[in-house]
């Protein structure tokens, strides 16, 4: 099904369409007159922040994509241990503009990066390097990837703080899923053990599978294989996973070994 795998080209189009349709039901919920000063599942984040971070994040991308294409010189990356903060203090910048001038400009912005994606060929795809503000250089998929966890995770914190029952899309989630380890890797606690370990992690939905994940004093790997022989293992519905990667929730079900399973989950920092 690499029609799912956002990492192939043949997968460029599904994100696309699904970053479009998170979109659409973000600025739907942002629109709402009572809702620019609502909370979300973000600490200290309004709705109004939200939206000051998709604009903050996806113009950061334009200026990356100006970079590579023109040959410059990229800023040394930030690395994501500070990027909660950093994007939380730029976000909110935006605080006092009105709502009705963030959200026209939110919807250019998104209108302005899918003319960025849309255009990119194969080759691009997966072979462009673009630098990114916190994690350097990474090929261009990453930034339908980017837009997709910003808009598909930030919808699901505007509706979490409407003390509502709801759930991540199916598609947005399945997406998602390869990202997750990606994810993982790049958020190890700098004081983290890592002394060695194997863990499995099972996941369902559209990218899922069995995969073998390992710590070592090198960080985290993974790969596709056999989990049976594993002391434990943490299964993970596609949403679980991305909202427990996330940080926004302790999902998964641990089976076999409980004290590793929360070793590993307890690798990360927050995002």
């Amino acid at each position: 099904m690499t029609e799912w795998n956002a990492m192939t080209y043949e997968g460029k189009p599904t994100i696309l369409r699904v970053v479009r349709e998170e979109a659409n039901q973000m600025f739907a919920l942002a629109d709402q007159p009572d809702a620019w000063d609502a909370p979300t599942a973000c600490e200290s984040w309004k709705v109004k922040d939200v939206i000051g971070h998709l604009v903050d994040t996806t113009e950061g991308y334009f200026k990356s994509f100006e970079i590579a294409r023109g040959g410059a010189d990229a800023p040394a990356a930030f690395g994501l241990v500070v990027m909660h903060e950093r994007a939380g203090n730029s976000a909110q910048e935006f605080g006092s503009l009105s709502q009705a001038d963030m959200m026209a400009r939110v919807r250019t912005d998104l209108d302005k990066m899918m003319d960025i994606l849309e255009p990119l060929s194969e080759e691009e795809w997966g072979g462009l390097m673009v630098p990114h503000a916190y994690m350097g250089p990474v090929p261009a998929f990453i930034y339908a990837a980017g837009q997709l966890m910003d808009y598909g995770v930030h919808t699901w914190d505007i509706k979490q703080g409407t003390g509502r029952a709801h759930a991540l899309s199916a598609d947005a989630a399945d997406l998602l899923v390869p990202f997750m380890f990606i994810i993982w890797q790049s958020t190890i606690k700098p004081d983290a053990d890592l002394s060695p370990f194997t863990i499995g992690i099972r996941v369902g939905g559209r990218n899922g599978g069995d995969f073998r994940v390992s710590i070592s004093e090198e960080g985290m790997a993974y790969e596709p294989g056999d989990i049976d022989d594993l002391p434990a293992r943490i299964e993970f519905d596609a949403g679980s996973m991305v909202l427990t990667a996330f940080g926004r929730v302790n999902g998964g079900t641990a089976v076999g070994d409980q004290a590793l399973a929360d070793r590993f989950l307890n690798l990360f920092y927050r995002i």
